[in-house]
Protein backbone atom coordinates (compact mmCIF):
# COMPACT_ATOMS: atom_id res chain seq x y z
CA UNK A 1 0.00 0.00 0.00
CA UNK A 2 1.04 3.59 -0.55
CA UNK A 3 -0.14 7.14 -0.16
CA UNK A 4 -0.13 9.67 -3.01
CA UNK A 5 0.45 13.42 -2.80
CA UNK A 6 0.16 15.84 -5.72
CA UNK A 7 1.78 19.12 -4.74
CA UNK A 8 0.94 21.98 -7.13
CA UNK A 9 0.97 19.70 -10.18
CA UNK A 10 0.57 21.18 -13.69
CA UNK A 11 0.39 19.47 -17.04
CA UNK A 12 0.89 21.60 -20.17
CA UNK A 13 1.09 19.92 -23.57
CA UNK A 14 3.19 21.23 -26.48
CA UNK A 15 1.54 24.31 -27.95
CA UNK A 16 0.49 25.60 -24.54
CA UNK A 17 -2.63 23.47 -23.95
CA UNK A 18 -3.17 23.34 -20.19
CA UNK A 19 -4.65 20.00 -19.10
CA UNK A 20 -4.11 20.22 -15.31
CA UNK A 21 -3.52 23.33 -13.23
CA UNK A 22 -2.03 23.55 -9.73
CA UNK A 23 -3.62 20.39 -8.36
CA UNK A 24 -2.95 19.85 -4.66
CA UNK A 25 -4.31 16.55 -3.43
CA UNK A 26 -3.56 13.84 -0.87
CA UNK A 27 -4.77 10.26 -1.33
CA UNK A 28 -4.41 8.28 1.87
CA UNK A 29 -3.01 4.78 2.24
CA UNK A 30 -5.66 2.10 1.64
CA UNK A 31 -8.22 4.61 0.38
CA UNK A 32 -10.57 4.14 -2.57
CA UNK A 33 -10.32 7.63 -4.05
CA UNK A 34 -12.42 8.72 -7.05
CA UNK A 35 -11.53 11.45 -9.56
CA UNK A 36 -14.82 12.73 -10.98
CA UNK A 37 -15.59 15.22 -13.73
CA UNK A 38 -16.80 15.69 -17.29
CA UNK A 39 -14.80 14.62 -20.34
CA UNK A 40 -11.66 16.71 -20.82
CA UNK A 41 -11.43 17.89 -17.20
CA UNK A 42 -7.97 16.35 -16.63
CA UNK A 43 -8.85 13.35 -14.46
CA UNK A 44 -7.29 10.72 -16.76
CA UNK A 45 -4.23 12.95 -17.21
CA UNK A 46 -3.74 12.97 -13.44
CA UNK A 47 -4.02 9.19 -13.37
CA UNK A 48 -1.45 8.83 -16.14
CA UNK A 49 0.95 11.20 -14.33
CA UNK A 50 0.65 9.05 -11.19
CA UNK A 51 1.40 5.95 -13.29
CA UNK A 52 4.39 7.62 -14.95
CA UNK A 53 2.84 7.52 -18.43
CA UNK A 54 2.75 11.34 -18.64
CA UNK A 55 5.51 13.74 -17.61
CA UNK A 56 4.70 16.38 -15.00
CA UNK A 57 5.22 19.94 -16.25
CA UNK A 58 5.44 21.55 -12.83
CA UNK A 59 4.96 20.55 -9.19
CA UNK A 60 5.79 17.29 -7.42
CA UNK A 61 4.28 13.82 -7.19
CA UNK A 62 5.05 12.00 -3.93
CA UNK A 63 4.62 8.23 -3.54
CA UNK A 64 5.12 6.83 -0.03
CA UNK A 65 6.97 9.94 1.11
CA UNK A 66 9.38 10.17 -1.83
CA UNK A 67 9.31 12.43 -4.89
CA UNK A 68 8.46 10.23 -7.89
CA UNK A 69 8.47 12.72 -10.79
CA UNK A 70 11.38 11.01 -12.53
CA UNK A 71 10.70 7.47 -11.35
CA UNK A 72 10.12 5.08 -14.32
CA UNK A 73 6.67 3.43 -14.45
CA UNK A 74 8.09 -0.05 -13.79
CA UNK A 75 9.57 1.14 -10.47
CA UNK A 76 6.35 2.68 -9.13
CA UNK A 77 4.69 -0.67 -8.34
CA UNK A 78 1.34 0.41 -9.76
CA UNK A 79 -1.22 -1.57 -11.76
CA UNK A 80 -3.66 0.05 -14.17
CA UNK A 81 -6.97 -1.00 -15.73
CA UNK A 82 -8.25 0.97 -18.73
CA UNK A 83 -11.70 1.46 -20.24
CA UNK A 84 -11.07 -1.55 -22.46
CA UNK A 85 -9.45 -4.47 -20.63
CA UNK A 86 -6.71 -4.91 -23.31
CA UNK A 87 -6.27 -8.61 -22.62
CA UNK A 88 -3.89 -10.69 -24.72
CA UNK A 89 -6.27 -12.28 -27.26
CA UNK A 90 -4.20 -15.46 -27.73
CA UNK A 91 -4.06 -16.19 -23.99
CA UNK A 92 -6.86 -17.66 -21.89
CA UNK A 93 -8.13 -15.90 -18.77
CA UNK A 94 -5.72 -18.07 -16.78
CA UNK A 95 -2.86 -17.16 -19.13
CA UNK A 96 -3.63 -13.43 -18.91
CA UNK A 97 -3.73 -13.51 -15.13
CA UNK A 98 -0.59 -15.65 -14.94
CA UNK A 99 1.44 -13.37 -17.20
CA UNK A 100 2.59 -10.80 -14.57
CA UNK A 101 3.67 -13.64 -12.26
CA UNK A 102 5.57 -15.36 -15.06
CA UNK A 103 7.42 -12.14 -15.83
CA UNK A 104 8.38 -11.70 -12.17
CA UNK A 105 9.60 -15.33 -11.99
CA UNK A 106 7.13 -16.61 -9.35
CA UNK A 107 6.89 -20.34 -8.65
CA UNK A 108 4.48 -21.74 -11.24
CA UNK A 109 2.49 -23.94 -8.85
CA UNK A 110 2.01 -21.13 -6.33
CA UNK A 111 1.13 -18.69 -9.12
CA UNK A 112 -1.47 -21.10 -10.50
CA UNK A 113 -3.15 -21.47 -7.12
CA UNK A 114 -3.16 -17.71 -6.69
CA UNK A 115 -4.82 -17.24 -10.09
CA UNK A 116 -7.57 -19.75 -9.29
CA UNK A 117 -8.25 -18.10 -5.91
CA UNK A 118 -8.51 -14.60 -7.40
CA UNK A 119 -10.61 -15.83 -10.34
CA UNK A 120 -13.06 -17.32 -7.83
CA UNK A 121 -13.24 -14.00 -5.96
CA UNK A 122 -13.96 -12.23 -9.27
CA UNK A 123 -16.62 -14.75 -10.29
CA UNK A 124 -14.78 -15.92 -13.42
CA UNK A 125 -13.41 -19.26 -12.20
CA UNK A 126 -15.76 -21.22 -14.48
CA UNK A 127 -14.37 -19.50 -17.59
CA UNK A 128 -10.71 -19.48 -16.60
CA UNK A 129 -9.66 -21.54 -19.65
CA UNK A 130 -11.59 -19.49 -22.21
CA UNK A 131 -10.11 -16.94 -24.60
CA UNK A 132 -11.07 -13.24 -24.25
CA UNK A 133 -12.95 -13.29 -27.54
CA UNK A 134 -15.50 -15.73 -26.08
CA UNK A 135 -16.25 -13.58 -23.02
CA UNK A 136 -18.78 -10.82 -22.42
CA UNK A 137 -17.62 -7.25 -21.76
CA UNK A 138 -18.11 -7.63 -18.01
CA UNK A 139 -16.21 -10.91 -17.92
CA UNK A 140 -13.31 -9.37 -19.83
CA UNK A 141 -13.15 -6.47 -17.38
CA UNK A 142 -13.12 -8.90 -14.45
CA UNK A 143 -10.20 -10.72 -16.07
CA UNK A 144 -8.36 -7.42 -16.65
CA UNK A 145 -8.89 -6.44 -13.01
CA UNK A 146 -7.60 -9.85 -11.94
CA UNK A 147 -4.47 -9.47 -14.08
CA UNK A 148 -3.80 -6.08 -12.46
CA UNK A 149 -4.41 -7.25 -8.89
CA UNK A 150 -2.59 -10.59 -9.12
CA UNK A 151 0.85 -9.10 -8.56
CA UNK A 152 -0.31 -7.22 -5.45
CA UNK A 153 0.61 -3.65 -6.47
CA UNK A 154 0.99 -0.91 -3.92
CA UNK A 155 -1.26 1.34 -5.99
CA UNK A 156 -4.20 0.37 -8.18
CA UNK A 157 -5.30 2.82 -10.92
CA UNK A 158 -8.60 2.43 -12.81
CA UNK A 159 -9.51 4.63 -15.79
CA UNK A 160 -13.29 4.45 -16.43
CA UNK A 161 -13.27 0.62 -16.43
CA UNK A 162 -17.08 0.31 -16.59
CA UNK A 163 -18.00 3.02 -19.10
CA UNK A 164 -18.41 0.62 -22.04
CA UNK A 165 -20.78 -1.73 -20.16
CA UNK A 166 -24.57 -1.64 -19.94
CA UNK A 167 -26.26 -0.04 -16.93
CA UNK A 168 -27.20 -3.26 -15.10
CA UNK A 169 -23.70 -4.71 -15.43
CA UNK A 170 -22.11 -1.42 -14.31
CA UNK A 171 -24.21 -1.55 -11.13
CA UNK A 172 -23.19 -5.16 -10.46
CA UNK A 173 -19.49 -4.63 -11.14
CA UNK A 174 -19.07 -1.40 -9.20
CA UNK A 175 -20.27 -3.19 -6.06
CA UNK A 176 -17.86 -6.07 -6.70
CA UNK A 177 -14.89 -3.82 -7.51
CA UNK A 178 -15.39 -1.66 -4.43
CA UNK A 179 -15.67 -4.72 -2.19
CA UNK A 180 -12.65 -6.41 -3.74
CA UNK A 181 -10.20 -3.49 -3.54
CA UNK A 182 -11.29 -2.74 0.03
CA UNK A 183 -10.72 -6.37 0.99
CA UNK A 184 -7.14 -6.20 -0.34
CA UNK A 185 -6.45 -2.84 1.33
CA UNK A 186 -4.80 -1.57 -1.86
CA UNK A 187 -4.76 2.19 -2.34
CA UNK A 188 -6.98 2.75 -5.38
CA UNK A 189 -7.52 5.78 -7.62
CA UNK A 190 -10.63 5.41 -9.76
CA UNK A 191 -11.51 7.77 -12.63
CA UNK A 192 -15.10 8.23 -13.80
CA UNK A 193 -17.51 10.76 -15.28
CA UNK A 194 -20.47 8.95 -13.68
CA UNK A 195 -21.65 10.64 -10.48
CA UNK A 196 -23.46 7.49 -9.32
CA UNK A 197 -20.25 5.43 -9.53
CA UNK A 198 -18.38 8.11 -7.63
CA UNK A 199 -21.00 8.53 -4.90
CA UNK A 200 -21.48 4.80 -4.31
CA UNK A 201 -17.84 3.67 -4.47
CA UNK A 202 -15.64 6.40 -3.02
CA UNK A 203 -14.21 6.73 0.44
CA UNK A 204 -13.33 10.25 -0.70
CA UNK A 205 -13.54 11.97 -4.05
CA UNK A 206 -12.32 15.01 -5.98
CA UNK A 207 -14.35 16.92 -8.58
CA UNK A 208 -12.46 18.56 -11.45
CA UNK A 209 -13.41 21.04 -14.15
CA UNK A 210 -11.14 22.35 -16.92
CA UNK A 211 -8.06 20.94 -15.17
CA UNK A 212 -8.83 22.69 -11.88
CA UNK A 213 -9.73 20.98 -8.61
CA UNK A 214 -13.17 22.25 -7.54
CA UNK A 215 -13.85 20.21 -4.40
CA UNK A 216 -12.51 17.33 -2.28
CA UNK A 217 -14.29 15.35 0.42
CA UNK A 218 -16.43 12.33 1.20
CA UNK A 219 -19.45 11.75 -1.07
CA UNK A 220 -21.76 12.96 1.72
CA UNK A 221 -19.75 16.14 2.27
CA UNK A 222 -19.60 17.06 -1.39
CA UNK A 223 -23.28 16.35 -2.03
CA UNK A 224 -24.66 18.10 1.04
CA UNK A 225 -22.05 20.87 1.24
CA UNK A 226 -20.61 21.56 -2.26
CA UNK A 227 -17.91 24.21 -2.57
CA UNK A 228 -19.04 25.60 -5.95
CA UNK A 229 -22.07 25.93 -8.21
CA UNK A 230 -20.46 23.53 -10.68
CA UNK A 231 -20.05 20.80 -8.05
CA UNK A 232 -23.63 21.25 -6.82
CA UNK A 233 -24.95 20.91 -10.38
CA UNK A 234 -22.67 18.04 -11.41
CA UNK A 235 -23.68 15.93 -8.40
CA UNK A 236 -27.40 16.37 -8.87
CA UNK A 237 -29.92 14.03 -10.47
CA UNK A 238 -32.56 15.28 -10.99
CA UNK A 239 -30.93 18.67 -11.64
CA UNK A 240 -30.60 21.19 -8.86
CA UNK A 241 -32.53 24.45 -9.19
CA UNK A 242 -30.04 27.32 -9.56
CA UNK A 243 -31.85 30.63 -9.23
CA UNK A 244 -30.72 34.26 -9.54
CA UNK A 245 -31.64 36.45 -6.58
CA UNK A 246 -30.74 39.82 -5.12
CA UNK A 247 -30.02 39.71 -1.40
CA UNK A 248 -31.35 42.46 0.88
CA UNK A 249 -30.87 42.86 4.63
CA UNK A 250 -34.18 44.08 6.04
CA UNK A 251 -34.36 45.20 9.66
CA UNK A 252 -36.95 43.26 11.61
CA UNK A 253 -37.42 40.65 8.86
CA UNK A 254 -34.08 39.09 8.12
CA UNK A 255 -32.33 38.54 4.81
CA UNK A 256 -34.63 38.81 1.82
CA UNK A 257 -33.92 36.78 -1.34
CA UNK A 258 -35.60 38.72 -4.12
CA UNK A 259 -36.25 36.61 -7.24
CA UNK A 260 -38.26 39.39 -8.89
CA UNK A 261 -41.72 37.85 -8.90
CA UNK A 262 -41.19 35.77 -5.72
CA UNK A 263 -39.26 36.01 -2.47
CA UNK A 264 -37.79 33.93 0.33
CA UNK A 265 -36.53 35.19 3.67
CA UNK A 266 -33.69 33.91 5.86
CA UNK A 267 -34.23 34.82 9.54
CA UNK A 268 -31.51 36.61 11.49
CA UNK A 269 -31.07 33.62 13.82
CA UNK A 270 -30.06 31.40 10.88
CA UNK A 271 -26.36 30.50 11.42
CA UNK A 272 -25.59 31.51 7.80
CA UNK A 273 -26.93 35.06 8.21
CA UNK A 274 -23.59 36.56 9.29
CA UNK A 275 -21.93 35.37 6.06
CA UNK A 276 -24.87 36.30 3.84
CA UNK A 277 -25.18 39.87 5.10
CA UNK A 278 -21.88 40.77 3.41
CA UNK A 279 -23.71 40.30 0.08
CA UNK A 280 -26.37 42.91 0.87
CA UNK A 281 -27.57 44.48 -2.39
CA UNK A 282 -25.67 41.96 -4.52
CA UNK A 283 -26.67 39.13 -6.82
CA UNK A 284 -26.38 35.64 -5.40
CA UNK A 285 -27.10 32.18 -6.79
CA UNK A 286 -29.54 30.13 -4.74
CA UNK A 287 -29.27 26.32 -5.04
CA UNK A 288 -32.41 24.34 -4.21
CA UNK A 289 -32.43 20.59 -4.79
CA UNK A 290 -35.79 19.11 -5.93
CA UNK A 291 -36.17 17.13 -2.68
CA UNK A 292 -35.87 20.42 -0.77
CA UNK A 293 -39.23 21.51 -2.24
CA UNK A 294 -42.38 19.94 -0.78
CA UNK A 295 -45.83 20.52 -2.33
CA UNK A 296 -48.26 22.16 0.13
CA UNK A 297 -51.63 20.41 0.31
CA UNK A 298 -54.79 22.47 -0.40
CA UNK A 299 -55.90 24.22 2.78
CA UNK A 300 -52.53 23.73 4.49
CA UNK A 301 -51.15 27.03 5.83
CA UNK A 302 -48.19 28.39 3.88
CA UNK A 303 -45.33 29.46 6.19
CA UNK A 304 -44.26 33.07 5.59
CA UNK A 305 -41.01 33.52 3.67
CA UNK A 306 -40.46 29.85 2.87
CA UNK A 307 -42.78 29.29 -0.11
CA UNK A 308 -42.25 29.35 -3.87
CA UNK A 309 -44.91 28.53 -6.46
CA UNK A 310 -45.10 27.52 -10.09
CA UNK A 311 -47.30 26.24 -12.91
CA UNK A 312 -46.49 22.70 -14.07
CA UNK A 313 -45.31 22.60 -17.69
CA UNK A 314 -44.00 19.03 -17.96
CA UNK A 315 -44.23 15.83 -15.92
CA UNK A 316 -42.10 12.68 -15.76
CA UNK A 317 -43.35 9.48 -14.12
CA UNK A 318 -40.57 7.51 -12.40
CA UNK A 319 -42.69 4.80 -10.77
CA UNK A 320 -41.89 5.76 -7.18
CA UNK A 321 -42.59 9.47 -7.81
CA UNK A 322 -43.44 12.16 -10.31
CA UNK A 323 -40.88 14.76 -11.37
CA UNK A 324 -42.45 18.12 -12.20
CA UNK A 325 -41.00 20.97 -14.28
CA UNK A 326 -42.72 24.25 -13.48
CA UNK A 327 -42.64 27.82 -14.74
CA UNK A 328 -42.23 30.20 -11.81
CA UNK A 329 -41.03 33.46 -13.40
CA UNK A 330 -37.63 33.18 -11.70
CA UNK A 331 -34.37 33.76 -13.64
CA UNK A 332 -32.25 30.60 -13.65
CA UNK A 333 -28.52 29.98 -13.92
CA UNK A 334 -26.56 27.61 -16.15
CA UNK A 335 -23.76 26.18 -13.97
CA UNK A 336 -21.53 25.73 -17.04
CA UNK A 337 -21.32 29.51 -17.41
CA UNK A 338 -20.42 30.28 -13.78
CA UNK A 339 -16.94 30.43 -12.27
CA UNK A 340 -15.01 28.97 -15.20
CA UNK A 341 -11.25 29.55 -15.06
CA UNK A 342 -9.76 31.70 -17.84
CA UNK A 343 -9.33 29.84 -21.14
CA UNK A 344 -6.06 27.85 -21.46
CA UNK A 345 -4.53 30.14 -24.10
CA UNK A 346 -4.17 32.86 -21.46
CA UNK A 347 -1.57 30.69 -19.74
CA UNK A 348 1.03 31.00 -22.53
CA UNK A 349 2.93 34.17 -21.49
CA UNK A 350 3.87 36.51 -24.29
CA UNK A 351 1.85 34.65 -26.90
CA UNK A 352 -1.53 35.82 -28.23
CA UNK A 353 -4.44 33.46 -27.55
CA UNK A 354 -5.87 31.34 -30.35
CA UNK A 355 -9.15 33.24 -30.22
CA UNK A 356 -7.33 36.57 -30.67
CA UNK A 357 -5.27 35.24 -33.57
CA UNK A 358 -8.36 33.93 -35.38
CA UNK A 359 -10.14 37.22 -34.92
CA UNK A 360 -7.26 39.09 -36.52
CA UNK A 361 -7.07 36.61 -39.41
CA UNK A 362 -10.76 36.72 -40.24
CA UNK A 363 -11.81 40.19 -39.10
CA UNK A 364 -13.73 42.16 -41.75
CA UNK A 365 -14.58 45.88 -41.72
CA UNK A 366 -18.22 45.03 -40.99
CA UNK A 367 -17.34 42.49 -38.26
CA UNK A 368 -19.34 42.84 -35.04
CA UNK A 369 -19.13 40.90 -31.82
CA UNK A 370 -22.35 38.90 -31.23
CA UNK A 371 -24.74 40.61 -28.81
CA UNK A 372 -24.55 39.40 -25.23
CA UNK A 373 -28.07 37.95 -25.30
CA UNK A 374 -27.10 35.52 -28.06
CA UNK A 375 -25.13 33.49 -25.52
CA UNK A 376 -28.36 31.55 -25.00
CA UNK A 377 -30.45 30.44 -22.05
CA UNK A 378 -30.43 26.67 -21.93
CA UNK A 379 -32.84 25.91 -19.08
CA UNK A 380 -36.48 26.37 -20.04
CA UNK A 381 -37.95 25.55 -16.64
CA UNK A 382 -37.68 27.58 -13.49
CA UNK A 383 -38.31 24.93 -10.82
CA UNK A 384 -37.89 21.16 -10.68
CA UNK A 385 -39.58 19.36 -7.79
CA UNK A 386 -40.83 15.94 -6.73
CA UNK A 387 -44.45 14.88 -6.30
CA UNK A 388 -44.98 11.79 -4.11
CA UNK A 389 -46.64 8.65 -5.52
CA UNK A 390 -50.41 8.36 -5.32
CA UNK A 391 -50.90 11.86 -6.68
CA UNK A 392 -52.51 12.54 -10.05
CA UNK A 393 -50.76 15.70 -11.23
CA UNK A 394 -51.58 17.32 -14.56
CA UNK A 395 -49.88 19.85 -16.80
CA UNK A 396 -51.15 23.30 -15.92
CA UNK A 397 -51.56 22.52 -12.19
CA UNK A 398 -50.46 25.27 -9.83
CA UNK A 399 -48.28 24.21 -6.89
CA UNK A 400 -47.23 26.08 -3.78
CA UNK A 401 -43.94 24.61 -2.55
CA UNK A 402 -42.51 24.79 0.95
CA UNK A 403 -38.74 25.32 0.88
CA UNK A 404 -36.55 23.52 3.43
CA UNK A 405 -34.43 26.62 4.12
CA UNK A 406 -31.64 24.96 6.16
CA UNK A 407 -30.78 22.85 3.09
CA UNK A 408 -30.71 25.75 0.63
CA UNK A 409 -27.25 26.57 -0.77
CA UNK A 410 -25.93 30.08 -1.41
CA UNK A 411 -23.22 30.97 -3.94
CA UNK A 412 -21.64 34.24 -5.02
CA UNK A 413 -21.57 35.49 -8.60
CA UNK A 414 -18.15 33.77 -8.97
CA UNK A 415 -19.73 30.39 -8.23
CA UNK A 416 -18.07 29.92 -4.82
CA UNK A 417 -20.06 29.22 -1.67
CA UNK A 418 -21.01 32.30 0.33
CA UNK A 419 -21.26 30.37 3.58
CA UNK A 420 -18.54 28.19 5.10
CA UNK A 421 -17.88 24.76 3.56
CA UNK A 422 -17.47 22.13 6.30
CA UNK A 423 -14.82 19.46 5.73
Amino acid sequence: MTDVVLDGVDKVYPGGQVAVRNVRLRINEGELFVLLGPSGCGKSTILRMIAGLEEITAGDLWLNGSVANDLPPRERNVAMVFQEGALYPHRTVRGNMMFPLEVSGDDRAEAGAKVVELARALGINTMIDRLPGTLSGGQRQRAAIGRALIREPQLFLMDEPLSSLDARLRTELRIEIAGLVRSTGTTTVYVTHDQVEAMTMADRMAVLRDGVLEDVGTPEQIYEDPATVFVAAFLSSPPINLLHATLWAVEGEGLLLDFGSQRLSVPWHDPRASALISHHGQSVIVGIRPDTLAPIAPGEPAPHGTVLSGLVRELEFHGHEWLAYAEAGIPTVDAADVGRPPPPEQYAPGRPGLRDRLREMFRRPDYREPPEEHAGHHRRTDLVFRIPPGSRPSRGDHYALKVDLPRVLFFGADGRRVTAVRR
